[in-house]
């Protein structure tokens, strides 16, 4: 199974399927306007996970400091025929540390793509659990998609503003974000199902919400 992500994503390019884009869309957005301090900076602390092993994981910073983007080469589940329930669901935990002085800040939304192929009855999962450090609360935005699915998956998600969880105003605490992949194969067990978010299909941009302290 090496090679199993260039053999499943070719094998659905040769099957001729249109591609699906499942698009849910968005929420109410948040009403905050408040635009990014000139200062604001997005460094990476720490990256862990199954999903992202080291130098899998690239978090790119927008220019004007209204969202990040993270890019994944390598992160991939599937489940049915030889594989391993350990292929079947994998994590990545990134740790932010968002400095803007004078500025608060929270995460207003996102846009997740990624490519799947899931035999009928299989089912891939998308999750994505955000929090500060040291914090009880959190947000989960989740996605399920059932089979038969040949194609790719978009999460377009926005938050209102009454959902926003902002980072305590003169606090040090970083931005956790954990993604989670699982699938579940079919009924037909030596059929393999996959789920992918990696840089050749797919992406994810956070977009975030400022306001002065």
């Amino acid at each position: 199974m090496m090679n199993v992500k260039h053999t499943m994503i070719t094998a659905v390019g040769a099957l001729g399927l249109s591609v699906m884009i499942a698009s849910p869309a968005p929420a109410a957005t948040a009403d905050d306007d408040t635009a990014a301090p000139d200062n604001a900076t997005v460094e990476v602390a720490t990256v862990n996970g199954s999903g992202c092993p080291a130098g899998t994981a690239t978090v790119t910073s927008s220019e004007d400091k209204s969202s990040f983007t993270v890019t994944y080469s390598d992160y991939l589940v599937y489940a049915g025929g030889d594989a391993s329930p350990t292929n079947s669901r994998k994590n990545c935990q990134l740790s932010l540390q968002v400095k803007s002085p004078g500025y608060t800040y929270a995460v207003r939304g996102l846009d997740h793509r990624g490519f799947a192929g899931l035999q009928p009855d299989a089912v891939g999962v998308q999750r994505t659990n955000y929090y500060f450090q040291g914090s009880q609360e959190s947000r989960t935005i989740q996605r399920t998609i059932k089979g038969r699915y040949f194609g790719e998956w978009r999460v377009n998600e926005r938050l209102n503003k009454d959902e926003l969880l902002y980072k305590p105003c003169g606090e040090e605490r970083n931005l956790n974000v954990n993604t989670e992949l699982r699938v579940t194969p079919g009924d037909d067990e030596s059929k393999v199902s996959f789920l992918a978010t990696d840089t050749t299909r797919g992406s994810v941009t956070y977009h975030f919400a400022w306001k002065r302290c």
